[in-house]
């Protein structure tokens, strides 16, 4: 599956196929479900939990679910959204990333 069919088939679970609610479920829902990705490595770092991957994959999956419909929301396929973002990263790490062009980075 690539990444378009897959965001054709997560709208197939959207609650509503209109525009402002696909962006606001998805922004809201993006927040939470990567907060439960955060606590999960909070819990396994500090609190002496297991890491569980299977659990972390199920939640990066919801993460992703949540991205799709937002794009979808804004009018752009998945793999526009990611070619966007290699050309931006490509363009402000041309030779890879490097940490001092980080720290002084004006964009």
């Amino acid at each position: 599956m690539n990444v378009n069919e897959y965001q054709i088939a997560a709208m197939r679970t959207a609650s509503s196929l209109e525009s402002k609610d696909l962006i606001l479920n998805g922004v809201l829902g993006l927040c939470g479900e990567t907060g439960e990705v955060s606590d999960h490595i909070k819990k396994h770092m500090y609190q002496g939990h297991e890491l569980n991957k299977q659990k972390l994959i199920g939640e990066l999956g919801d993460v992703c679910w949540y991205i799709a419909i937002l794009a979808q929301g804004l009018g752009v396929d998945l793999e526009s959204v990611l070619k966007r973002n290699i050309q931006k990263l490509q363009s402000r790490y041309p030779a890879g990333f490097d940490s001092q062009k980080s720290i002084h980075r004006k964009d």
